[in-house]
């Protein structure tokens, strides 16, 4: 798929495709990977819904979020390389799969997200 064919993010089938592509790839990464799966421990027939809604929310408007996710982050073994990680891994999997202002907005929702956590968690000033 190339940037000219690569359809936008409009659906809600298109949210759970950048979930799912996303966190394979997230479940595959050697350094991400133990951080969820070791040290969290994520049930993640449990997290991918939220995270369907979450971005769901964020990226279409649909209601159906509830929950604060930065105390969940709080207490994980993180720094700016896990971060800085997860923003590459997020950008190429959109540049992958979609192309369009929403995704767009998506990548640039998901740096925000990024910036606000590590200045939460005291890793940036």
């Amino acid at each position: 798929m190339t940037k000219e064919t690569a359809p936008d993010i409009t659906t809600e089938a298109d949210v759970r495709h950048m979930v799912d592509t996303f966190y394979d790839k997230v479940n595959k990464d050697a350094l991400l990977s133990p951080v969820f799966n070791d040290f969290a421990a994520v049930d993640w027939s449990r997290h991918l819904p939220v995270m369907y809604a979450f971005w769901n929310s964020l990226i279409l408007g649909i209601p159906g979020y509830k929950g604060a996710p930065f105390p969940k982050h709080m207490g994980l073994p993180v720094a700016r390389d896990h971060f800085d990680r997860w923003l590459q891994l997020f950008r190429a999997n959109i540049d992958e799969h979609f192309a369009g202002p929403n995704a767009d907005l998506t990548k640039h929702r998901a740096e925000n997200i990024a910036q606000v956590f590590q200045y939460k968690m005291g890793l940036i000033q």
